[in-house]
């Protein structure tokens, strides 16, 4: 495994891919990388150099739609929920339901949400675009603060 970090004014991400593509994004707030999981992954910045040149543009708001290739493990509920995620326009946002309908399951409101925390590239598969059907913030896997952030990127806003 190989992996790079992103830096921004406010935290960052620890990017990581497989010989297949981009297999984890985690996100964090405020300074210090996140350290890699495991002894054999490798920094490589030269082999990162697309996907953090995204991300980058991304959160500097220059970035609307990311190209990259992904190595998602999931089951094929999950792979649906991850699909329908990158359906999502830039810019908008849709309820757990909205998501669950989209797939067919409308009842599946809960799993729906299990799949979408379990999202393993947050921001390029935009799990930050689900909120609640009361039109709240929700939950983030990587702290609120950092979907507000994300959000407000993308122009949408949460007092």
């Amino acid at each position: 495994m190989l992996y790079d970090n992103v830096e921004t004014e406010w935290g960052g991400a620890l990017v990581v891919m497989d010989e297949v593509g981009i297999s984890r994004i985690s996100l964090y707030e405020g300074r210090g990388a996140p350290m890699p999981l495991f002894d054999r992954w490798r920094r490589s910045p030269s082999d990162l150099r697309e996907a953090v040149g995204q991300l980058r543009a991304y959160f500097a708001g220059e970035l609307r739609e990311f190209d990259l290739p992904l190595s998602l493990n999931g089951t094929d509920f999950q792979m649906k929920v991850w699909n329908a995620l990158k359906a999502i326009p830039y810019g908008t946002t849709v309820s757990y339901l909205q998501l669950a309908a989209s797939i067919d399951k409308p009842k599946a409101c809960r799993a729906v949400g299990g799949a979408n925390g379990r999202n393993p590239v947050p921001v390029v598969i935009p799990c930050h675009r689900v909120i609640g059907a009361n039109g709240s913030l929700g939950g983030y896997s990587g702290g609120l603060g950092i979907k507000r952030r994300l959000l407000a990127i993308e122009g949408v806003h949460f007092d």
